[in-house]
């Protein structure tokens, strides 16, 4: 099948900012061979999730989608398995008095009250921050703050509660963990609007608290890479700050001391770490449209590039490259230098959310998958060239892709929650 690929040289400006990347990409159209994705399964919708708080989770060794519900007038955290089961729900409630979860029966069902992940509007139950799913002490958990300032681990078994400890201010934004002190072991990390961040072990016992100027309201990021001969690179949890003179980035070690202080040339709307060719980074999607990434060692700036003049949101990361959404397109932006290897354009104007890394065909070479806020999904190679695109009917959803073995072929589908709840899983 013949792919229909035009090159062009494009310079790219960030709103006459100096030290912005000029880039040669190959701008890549979609094929008209592309495999139309269908759905495989999906649930039905549900209250209180918005899409941008799912994770996905492991079960016993099953993927299971962690979703915020609302359920009898309070916030519910519910577990569904591939296909549509609920496995357990855990209420706030329980969290509190450190009681069990819900199992699978038909109690406590989901109503369709309140407001996203991370809200309490419309007089619903107070709202909680996005989830995280990871491992802590050898066991798949879900981590997230609520907005009355605790930072809450469930076990993904059956969502029991492993700890819930006290931030120390209104809470609500994402956790993180990862390994802060090198110990081999992961911590999680949670930070409050108001500047207090809280590092805790496996068993929600403190590693460091402290409280930065500034307010926080991005998540905060742990930073836990080694370096390619198996030495230590710069490691710790980085926090953002904004505030009238712009953002602040900084680096805290496994004491809470700062390593370093920064100030980016741009204003982060997301953020992620990444393990870049040259070291370790913290790549910055700006609210300009510029992308910057910033050295882990020492917070200086690796390179800035602009990529469009509206926010751009950074996704996944593959081989020397960080996948880049923003209205309308996906980039591949090269890490060692901020060219930019392809772009990709797909619904118009429509506005892309954070790109993700799967290898959906199971040939061993991962590739973006990119949904938009129309729901729309366009699975691509590493070149940039579409293998498959489809949609979700056209719901709004806020979140990127997510990805799990739904049919049990051994290789992942891609999984979409619109901004009702209702999860949908694809298959080319």
């Amino acid at each position: 099948m013949d792919r229909r690929v035009l090159f062009a040289t494009l310079i790219l400006l960030a709103g006459g900012a100096t030290g912005v990347g000029v880039a040669l990409f190959a701008f890549v159209g979609i094929d008209d061979g592309a495999v139309d994705a269908e759905v495989v399964w999906e649930t039905e919708p549900v209250g209180g999730d918005d899409g941008s708080g799912t994770v996905v989770a492991t079960m016993d060794g099953d993927p299971i989608v962690v979703q915020s519900t609302t359920a009898d007038g309070e916030r519910v955290v519910r577990a569904t398995a591939v296909g549509g089961d609920v496995a357990w729900r855990t209420p706030l409630s329980a969290i509190a008095t450190g009681d069990a979860a819900g199992g699978d029966d038909d109690s406590g069902e989901d109503d369709d009250s309140g407001g996203g992940a991370g809200s309490g509007t419309g007089g619903g139950p107070p709202g909680i921050s996005g989830l995280v799913s990871d491992t802590l002490g050898g066991d798949s958990v879900v981590a997230f703050t609520t907005e009355s300032g605790s930072l809450v681990v469930l076990d993904a078994t059956d969502g029991s509660t492993r700890f819930a400890v006290d931030v120390g201010g209104s809470g609500a934004t994402r956790p993180a963990v990862g390994d802060v002190d090198a110990d081999g072991d992961a911590e999680v990390a949670a930070a409050a609007t108001d500047g207090a961040v809280v590092t805790v072990d496996a068993d929600g016992d403190p590693v460091f608290e402290t409280t930065v100027d500034g307010g926080i309201d991005r998540r905060p990021l742990i930073a836990d890479f080694e370096t390619e001969d198996g030495g230590e690179a710069p490691r710790g949890v980085a926090v953002a700050t904004v505030g009238d003179d712009g953002a602040t980035i900084r680096l805290l070690d496994a004491s809470g001391d700062e390593r370093w202080t920064a100030t980016p040339a741009v204003t982060p709307l997301t953020w992620t770490a990444v393990d870049a060719p040259d070291g370790p980074v913290l790549a910055l999607g700006g609210t300009s449209g510029n992308l910057q990434t910033v050295d882990l060692a020492d917070g200086s700036g690796r390179f800035e590039v602009g990529l469009q003049d509206l926010p751009v949101t950074v996704g996944d990361a593959g081989p020397g490259r960080i996948y880049v959404g923003g209205a309308g397109s996906v980039w591949a932006v090269d890490l060692r230098d901020g060219e930019v290897a392809w772009k990709q354009q797909y619904g118009g104007e429509t506005r892309v959310n954070a790109p993700g890394v799967a290898d959906v065909r199971g040939t061993g070479e991962p590739g973006p998958v990119a949904v938009n806020r129309g729901g729309e999904v366009l699975v691509l190679n590493a070149n940039g060239e579409a293998i498959a695109q489809g949609d979700v009917g056209g719901a709004v959803v806020y979140a990127g892709p997510l990805f799990a073995d739904a049919t049990g072929d051994g290789t992942d589908e891609v999984l979409v929650v619109t901004d009702d709840g209702r999860v949908v899983a694809l298959d080319d």
